[in-house]
């Protein structure tokens, strides 16, 4: 796998911005006024939009600050997840609140 440049991340996040656009606004990630499309809240829920490199792990290192915390992702998400190793860009993912 060949390392890709910032250029290429900035590209990818453009692009899903852009297929979060699609998208219901109720569940959009980049309706809301963050700092950011990647995470927002809905009803007191993070919702995070998986980038090209993300896992569980790091997703769960972002949120709560240990890695190994990536089965609290996972069971929020059954309605969506079935395998913790297979989760795509673009999805939006429910992150529960650090127990």
């Amino acid at each position: 796998m060949s390392g890709g440049s910032r250029s290429d991340d900035v590209d990818t996040r453009e692009a899903q911005g852009a297929q979060a656009g699609i998208v219901a606004p109720a569940t959009r990630a980049d309706s809301l006024d963050v700092p950011s499309h990647e995470t927002a809240v809905i009803d007191e829920t993070t919702i995070y939009l998986v980038l090209q490199r993300d896992t569980l792990a790091t997703i769960a290192a972002r949120f709560y600050g240990n890695a190994h915390a990536w089965k609290l992702i996972f069971d929020a998400n059954r309605d969506q997840l079935s395998d913790p190793e297979q989760i795509e860009p673009g999805q939006m993912l429910k992150i529960p609140t650090k127990p």
